[in-house]
């Protein structure tokens, strides 16, 4: 479905909604915080929007599509790095104080006002290619897995592992651009159990006593992530008769995948009878999300998913930006599932864990 028309709320938060729902995990600052003055919290965030700035700019150079991509992506660095460097001065510049919606929202303007419209393309594609020949197999070593709890946990590590491709990570861009990232040696190398939100046993448990009627997933990156991480696990929840919404954005930022590109890759998944990988697919759905940042503000979703999304009895926030650093503590009127992997040193130290830890918080909802 094409999004179009005015953004909506999503019909599945717990009401009422103003009292309930902030779309921001980590508070960058409190009422009793002087207005005039940045909290380290905010300093600390500023900063790890500055350390990102170099990758930006070498992916923005490399656009092709615009003409003197090398000057505008240098314009890029230099006004983007003056707002930030703004917001030290006066938290409340620029429509602050800063939260990461705002900061993200800011660096999306900079680089679209310039003529960027998408300037991770080229690896999006070239990394959607790689995971659409490794799908086949990773969906039959999953298939292989005779206990239905053990097949739950593999899907599930699977996704942590495909989310680790994410390049809005200054230390993952660098290690990206080095030597790519292996997804088979991601999903054995995940860091121990126990995560540092980790209620896999819980939804193991619930997945073993209950199909859910519908399931909405607001997916996250391109290549692994959405490919061997999500549809293998959405393709278990078709084969349990559980209908399955893919939730994208409307437009590119960052690596994520937008609406366009995941019609393409279920296109190319997909065989001549509609199947894939031999389980039926006429119950995916692909929604247009409305949304054109790394992370989402739940209040602002396009109808026609708020549309699809309305009976559904399984919310599924996949990535950090979406469900960590937006929505965590997001309440809603069903069974919920949160889940990502913490890949900035200031989500691990707020959540207490590691870096590279993974987050799996998963809410029932007593009916």
């Amino acid at each position: 479905m094409e999004s179009s028309g005015e953004l909506v709320a999503f019909p599945l938060l717990t009401t009422p909604i103003e009292s309930n729902y902030r779309a921001c995990t980590i508070p960058y600052r409190f009422p009793s915080d002087n207005p005039k003055k940045p909290t380290p919290t905010e300093l600390s965030w500023i900063d790890l929007f500055l350390n990102s700035i170099p990758s930006f700019r070498k992916r923005a150079e490399s656009d092709e599509t615009v003409p003197d991509a090398h000057i505008k992506a240098e314009k890029f660095a230099q006004r983007y790095s003056e707002l930030l460097e703004d917001f030290k001065k006066d938290p409340e510049s620029h429509g602050g104080p800063p939260d990461c919606i705002l900061l993200c929202r800011l660096r999306e303007q900079v680089l679209r006002e310039l003529g960027f419209r998408d300037i991770f393309k080229k690896i999006k594609d070239e990394e959607n290619e790689k995971a659409i020949s490794l799908f086949g197999d990773v969906v039959r070593l999953n298939d292989a897995i005779d206990d239905g709890a053990k097949r739950v946990e593999n899907l599930i590590r699977g996704i942590f592992a495909g989310n680790i491709f994410d390049l809005g990570s200054a230390e993952l861009a660098e290690l990206f651009s080095k030597d790519g990232i292996s997804f088979l040696a991601s999903c054995q190398n995940l860091v121990p159990r126990p995560w540092v939100i980790d209620d896999l046993d819980a939804f193991i448990l619930k997945w073993s006593r209950k199909s859910w009627k519908k399931a909405v997933i607001f997916v996250d990156n391109c290549g692994a992530d959405i490919i061997l991480g999500i549809l293998p696990f959405a393709r278990e929840l078709l084969r349990r008769g559980t209908q399955v919404v893919l939730a994208a954005n409307d437009l590119p930022s960052i690596n994520d995948v937008t609406y366009p590109e995941l019609v393409e890759i279920i296109s190319k998944l997909k065989d001549a009878n509609g199947q894939l990988a031999g389980v039926d697919a006429s119950n995916l759905l692909i929604a247009n999300s409305g949304n054109d940042l790394p992370v989402i503000d739940l209040t602002s979703i396009s109808q026609e998913l708020a549309y699809l999304a309305s009976d559904a009895d399984l919310v599924i926030l996949e990535g950090m930006g979406r469900g960590i650093e937006t929505n965590l503590y997001a309440q809603f009127k069903c069974d919920s599932l949160k889940i990502g992997m913490v890949k900035h040193p200031e989500v691990a130290q707020f959540l207490g864990g590691r870096l590279y830890d993974c987050v799996f918080k998963f809410n029932e909802v007593l009916s």
